[in-house]
């Protein structure tokens, strides 16, 4: 008996010999051969899961109904009889986690290499083959194979030679990665990005940024801002982050900011100075405005300031915002058009150019949204009486091209009409199908079929590049449609803002398609591994440094809304700024807190213009140096007579060249 259990003792053991690591490392070649096993195995069982998948997301495509269905029945099988729970596309539930996957990656890398600052330089790595020359230098012969033993100073020179191109071509594609101050330090892309957090669920992220601005946000700066640009970007980031949320620390935050701004209004007319000290005050317009304030900047902080006074019950800031509109009222064209500079001692424009993009865009689109804001009551009908006034003017700049019919919106200088198209006017598709609802039959069909059509011509701003990214500008030529002029894209949000209305007011999922392909182009383009960066050329893809806030705030958030349900931020409880921070729509009944301290009728004009002065502005950042004179004296001194153009000609024409940014150097 006891040889028979020593003889199964021994058998035993040796089979689990297999089982010990020591076997196979005294056993190199059959610790090899159950590597090969192992990942031969694995690699069938991740193709088979693979085809699984593709399998699956392929019947999701050709059979969405059965799916649906499919998930339709485990969730009623789920859900108390009679609760009948919403069920999202499966598809759209997919690009919608693509898109938040983006926002995590930008936010991240903003926490990484830029907290608390203004905006991320991302910076970009050039890929190693160009940095050696790519295939050319791969199959030259080195020094050494060159020269045999006698290669050795050669070989030095050579090496030394190399280096310095290296860095020459680092030096022109940087790699750094921090944060600059480019509204004053401020936290822009923080602030920005506070809504955008809490609506794609975010949580800890949103924390970690509340905290911020609770005990690290401080506008005591001594810096020069743009009145227009802190308005959307601040104020409208910190009251939505309070609606959405109701912490109050965000009120309190708006409020203070706001205080430093109102001096901007002390005017003759009370049509705000652009730019203002947060310190010290001394409101003031840029020099290269002539002293003139800009449309949009002066047009733009109505729902932010009514917004405010609403909140906190003191009608101070709506009362600023709304003599803007009072006085611009006095002399408004019957067309609805206004050039883009307006005095604002006397209250008139001065003539220049009229426009629906860059300085002229969110005066118009503001009027529609006051009247949305306060709940289309009487109260707020003049804004819209305005708007549609406004309407009747930019009929008369849409021209269509040749020979393919894209529909487009030209400027107008004096009496005549340039057929030129920013990205920026994009945004109009989006507002006029958003204000088509308020015609009768007959015209709201008519507007929101040019809404359309013109939403597919700003799709093709970007379908018509080589990177699927649009550039700046268009002009449009008899017989050759649309070109390119301004090359760079800096992520601008315009045209999927208007897909995301177009699809929430018509359900067609056409705009939900482009919408994908455009986000896929700046995955493919724009997606580095700090961040999200734009092109300095559509047609090369050459990258810039530089993640803009709004990219984070209106682009991304566009996009995750666009796959997202009609519930989500409904479009009958919230009104969106220029700036994309969603509002709480509040009814307004006359005699409520007005912004008119003599009890009359309210005001009649309402803007949209984000980015307004932000792109001479950008010009001038990208064109000048801190040491260099201002823009005036510089173009004077190069250009001689050109000085008796119109100076936003000048920026224009500044600005039609590929960008020149010194921080590269």
């Amino acid at each position: 008996m006891a040889r028979n259990r020593s003889s199964s003792s021994s058998s035993s053991s040796g089979k689990l010999r297999y089982c010990n690591p020591a076997y196979y490392l005294k056993r190199p070649k059959r610790l090899a051969m159950l590597l090969i096993v192992f990942v031969s195995v694995t690699l069938v069982v991740w193709d088979r899961q693979t085809l699984v998948r593709e399998h699956e997301l392929e019947e999701i495509k050709n059979n969405p109904a059965n799916v649906i269905e499919k998930i339709d029945h485990i969730k009623q099988a789920k859900q108390p009889p009679g609760n009948k729970a919403f069920v999202e596309d499966p598809i759209d539930i997919q690009r919608k986690q693509k898109v938040k996957d983006a926002m995590i990656h930008a936010w991240s890398s903003y926490e990484k290499y830029a907290w608390g600052q203004d905006e991320l330089q991302a910076g970009h790595k050039m890929p190693v083959s160009a940095l050696l020359g790519r295939a050319e230098m791969d199959q030259s012969p080195s020094p050494r194979e060159a020269f045999g033993k006698r290669g050795s100073l050669v070989c030095i020179v050579w090496t030394f030679s190399c280096a310095a191109w290296i860095v020459e071509r680092l030096r022109e594609n940087p790699q750094t990665k921090n944060g600059v101050n480019s509204f004053g330090g401020l936290g822009a892309t923080l602030i920005d990005a506070l809504d955008t957090l809490y609506i794609m669920d975010l949580d800890e992220q949103f924390q970690r940024a509340r905290e911020w601005v609770a005990s690290s946000l401080d506008f005591n700066k001594s810096y020069d801002a743009s009145v227009f640009e802190t308005t959307i970007r601040v104020v409208g980031g910190l009251l939505s982050a309070y609606d959405l949320s109701g912490d109050k620390v965000f009120l309190e935050k708006a409020r203070d900011i706001a205080d430093r701004l109102l001096p901007a209004w002390n005017t003759r007319t009370g049509i705000p100075y652009n730019v203002i000290n947060l310190a010290h005050g001394n409101p003031h317009n840029p020099s290269w405005t002539g002293g003139e304030s800009i449309l949009a900047d002066s047009g733009t902080e109505q729902l932010e300031l009514i917004a405010l006074s609403q909140r906190t019950g003191d009608p101070k800031y709506r009362q600023k915002a709304e003599k803007v509109i009072v006085e611009l009222n006095k002399t408004f064209p019957a067309d609805g058009l206004l050039p883009i500079y307006i005095s604002p001692d006397r209250g008139t424009p001065s003539y220049s150019t009229i426009t629906f993009g860059a300085m002229g865009d969110s005066f118009y689109e503001y009027l529609l949204k006051v009247w949305i804001q306060g709940n289309k009551t009487s109260a707020v009908k003049p804004y819209r009486d305005m708007w549609e006034t406004s309407m009747k003017g930019l009929l008369s700049l849409v021209r269509k091209s040749t020979p393919s019919s894209f529909t487009y919106v030209c400027e107008k200088n004096g009496d005549s009409l340039i057929d030129k198209m920013d990205e920026l006017a994009c945004f109009a598709p989006g507002m006029i199908a958003l204000g088509s609802s308020g015609y009768g039959p007959g015209d709201s069909e008519k507007f929101l079929s040019l809404a359309e059509e013109l939403a597919w011509t700003c799709y093709n701003f970007y379908q018509s590049t080589p990177t699927k990214l649009a550039g700046e500008n268009y002009f449009f030529r008899d017989g050759q449609d649309m070109s390119v002029g301004t090359s760079w894209n800096i992520l601008r949000p315009e045209t999927v803002e208007s897909l995301f209305y177009l699809w929430r007011l018509t359900g067609n999922k056409t705009y939900k398609e482009w919408g994908w392909n455009i986000f896929q182009a700046f995955e493919k383009n724009s997606r580095i591994e700090s961040g999200y960066v734009g092109l300095k050329d559509v047609n090369t893809g050459d990258k810039d440094n530089m993640m803009q806030s709004f990219f984070l705030a209106e682009t991304l958030k566009y996009l995750y809304l666009l796959f997202s349900p009609t519930t989500v931020i409904s479009l009958d409880e919230w009104v969106f700024n220029t700036e994309a921070h969603p509002l709480k729509i509040v009814t307004q009944h006359d005699g409520e807190i007005s912004g008119r301290s003599d009890g009359q009728h309210r005001p009649n004009i309402r803007l949209r213009g984000r980015k307004g002065d932000e792109e001479p502005e950008r010009v001038r950042k990208l064109v000048y140096s801190k040491s260099d004179p201002e823009p005036d004296e510089f173009c004077c001194s190069l250009f001689g007579k050109l000085c008796d153009f119109n100076r936003f000609s000048l920026l224009q024409l500044i600005g039609n060249v590929v960008p020149y940014d010194k921080n590269v150097e």
